[in-house]
């Protein structure tokens, strides 16, 4: 029982770190394990935002050793990244194990991905022109404190809240999940998927690379091959719920849109709410009603209904 959540204000920018802080708390029951954010600030043209780690939370607990392990690995990836030709314009520590890049890179994305991966321990969250990823140990207000979110300023955002049922407590099995190496496209999703292994081996020899077990992953993989492939958003969401088998509710965001989709049973929960303006959806209406305290109407979704806003 996990807890996913997004929104998305058309034709403008608010604090959407804030307002997802906000809903991701009042899902703290559904998962107290881990809490994800997917933020999507305002691009700037040629440059990209680099979020990755070298070490998990608990690693640190460890002493000096894995200090100076993360030292060496932040300084390798730093030597990589040089390497590559890709400018680092900024660096900022988030945590003593997490780090945010501004980068200016125009050769192969997927290159330049693999080898920083190559370094032992390091994972990358996410890169973008407009999505920064983030995901940790802890609920909603301890990963936002902990990573400085509240202030964030964008036009949309999903996140996730996750309880630890088949995998271990960690980052990496933490959602959301980035679809290694695209640009910009992110998905939570809560519910099973049946026919998993079968998929995955498909994307597999197709070259895309899994970053973890976890089948949410290749939720986002598939939707990003689909793109790729030269399918709009919309048109890979209801391929998507003819062809992925299982219970399943997931909301995925690109760049400038949001998406929603439930399986053809529509075991998982989900409620919405749109005005002209602003969209908010979650698993429960107490989270949309964190941000929209006011009397609001929302609804639920028909079984296999597939929706689509953009920014």
């Amino acid at each position: 029982m996990c807890g996913i959540a997004g929104l998305i204000h058309r034709g403008k920018s608010s604090n959407v770190g804030r307002e997802l802080t906000s809903m991701l708390q009042s899902l703290k029951h559904r998962g107290p394990d881990s809490t994800g954010f997917a933020l999507y600030g305002n691009p700037k043209p040629g440059e990209h935002v680099l979020r990755f780690k070298v070490a998990e939370q608990e690693d640190m607990r460890h002493g000096f050793k894995i200090h100076d392990q993360v030292i060496e690995r932040r300084a390798e990836v730093d030597r990589r990244l040089d390497e590559l030709g890709a400018r680092r314009i900024s660096e900022e520590a988030a945590t003593e194990y997490a780090f945010r890049y501004w980068i200016s890179f125009d050769g192969d994305m997927k290159k330049l991905a693999d080898y920083i991966e190559d370094v032992e321990g390091a994972e990358i969250l996410s890169i973008g022109n407009a999505l920064e990823l983030v995901k940790d140990l802890g609920d909603a207000t301890r990963v936002s404190g902990q990573y400085g979110l509240a202030e964030f300023d964008g036009t949309h955002a999903i996140g996730h809240t996750r309880m630890a049922t088949e995998s271990d407590v960690d980052i990496r099995s933490a959602h959301p999940y980035w679809a290694y190496p695209f640009n910009d496209i992110s998905v939570v999703h809560n519910g099973q998927l049946t026919n998993y292994w079968g998929f995955r081996r498909e994307m597999e020899r197709r070259g895309h690379r899994f970053m973890s077990n976890c089948d949410s992953e290749l939720i986002a993989v598939y939707l990003a091959d689909r793109m790729d492939r030269g399918e709009d958003l919309e048109e890979a969401m209801r391929r998507s719920v003819g062809e992925l088998d299982g219970v399943f509710t997931y909301v995925v965001a690109t760049s400038d849109k949001l998406g929603m989709a439930k399986d053809v049973m529509a075991a998982k929960p989900m409620v919405l709410y749109e005005s002209d303006d602003f969209v908010a959806l979650a698993s429960e209406e107490v989270a949309i009603r964190s941000v929209f305290p006011h009397e609001i109407d929302t609804y639920d979704p028909y079984e296999g209904e597939v929706m689509v806003w953009q920014s």
